[in-house]
């Protein structure tokens, strides 16, 4: 028969595990001020269930969405994402958490109106991202303050209006995506002028125009997706073989410029995508040295000439080489 210690260990264990979880020190760690800005939120969004753990009794670190600081308990991190319960606009209750350096609303499709100004007010902000939303409006150039950004992701939404200039101030922003959205106009002609690492830019499918400024010849992008616009010109100046570009996607624009010229990175690329634009010339045999390529597609172009032989290009089949002027060689017909 097990003695009496062994029998109440488990009970005083789980004693000890509840006083731990449910102390009042824990359940104190959130700043007051703090939990009244959640609890503005909350009410801002009618209380929907995805904040049923959103209680005043309790501590606000320990709520579902929020993150805090072990030592502060002030309030470091607010994610809400995927319901569709979750309605109305970005409450600026939000401007009330000073020490927020992580922003998330992601996958709310019930989150309308424009961005407010109240973002602007956050200095510690390291990443926004408001993506797959009903938000619309413009993309704000009060976005400029908030100087500790590095990531902002304004993804899928309806936001209309250019790509403020105001962005090239933000002296630490790295990664910018606000593909799938409404906007027009052409690129600032300083964004990541003073970019420390490789910088990360995706606007594909929007209304965007115009050439790709010669200020970012001296960008080391790692990822360049510049698809589905009406962009123009010569996109030459992405490319050098010392860049750490992994991926650009060009595709179905109005690109015209010679690929002869092109001298592609070898070390990190992954992925070129041209099709259906108006590039000319042929394909530079030096593709063949790039080790890792694993998406290659020059379709609907005016390329011409012999495909070159080697390297990753074996993989491709004729589907990416499709409708040029006179392509030649495997995977098409060969060469007269």
């Amino acid at each position: 028969m097990a003695s009496t210690a062994t029998l109440l260990l488990p009970l005083l264990l789980s004693t000890t595990c509840f006083t731990f979880l449910f102390s009042p020190a824990t359940s104190a760690l959130c700043n007051s001020d703090d939990k009244r800005a959640l609890l503005a939120i909350k009410t801002a969004f009618n209380n929907a269930y995805h904040f049923a753990s959103w209680v005043p009794s309790t501590g606000c670190c320990a709520w579902y969405d929020v993150d805090c600081d072990a030592s502060t308990g002030r309030v470091t991190g607010l994610s809400i994402f995927q319901d569709a319960n979750v309605t109305g606009t970005i409450p600026t209750a939000i401007a009330s958490l000073p020490y927020l350096r992580i922003l998330v609303l992601h996958h709310l499709p019930g989150l309308t109106g424009p961005i407010p100004s109240a973002i602007g007010n956050l200095p510690h902000l390291v990443q926004l991202t408001i993506s797959f939303t009903s938000v619309s409006g413009p993309v704000p150039s009060f976005l400029s303050s908030l100087q500790s950004l590095t990531l902002l992701d304004l993804s899928f939404n309806s936001l209309s209006g250019s790509i403020p200039d105001s962005l090239s101030l933000i002296p630490n922003l790295m990664s910018i995506d606000i593909s799938r959205n409404h906007l027009t106009g052409p690129l600032p002609l300083a964004l990541f002028q003073n970019a420390s690492q490789p910088a990360y830019l995706r606007l594909s499918h929007n209304n965007l125009s115009g050439e790709i400024p010669a200020s970012y010849s001296g960008i080391n992008f790692a990822q360049a997706d510049l698809s589905r616009n009406k962009f123009t010109g010569d996109a030459t100046l992405l490319f050098g073989r010392e860049k750490q570009l992994q991926q650009v996607d060009l595709s179905r624009n109005m690109f015209q410029f010679d690929l002869s010229n092109v001298v592609f990175p070898e070390s990190e690329l992954i992925l070129v995508d041209l099709n259906h634009n108006m590039i000319f010339g042929n394909i530079p045999h030096q593709i063949t040295n790039v080790p890792n390529l694993q998406f290659f597609n020059v379709s609907y172009n005016r390329l011409c000439g012999p495909i070159p032989t080697g390297g990753q290009l074996a993989r491709f089949d004729s589907y990416n080489y499709l409708h040029n002027k006179c392509l030649c060689g495997t995977p098409l017909p060969p060469c007269n």
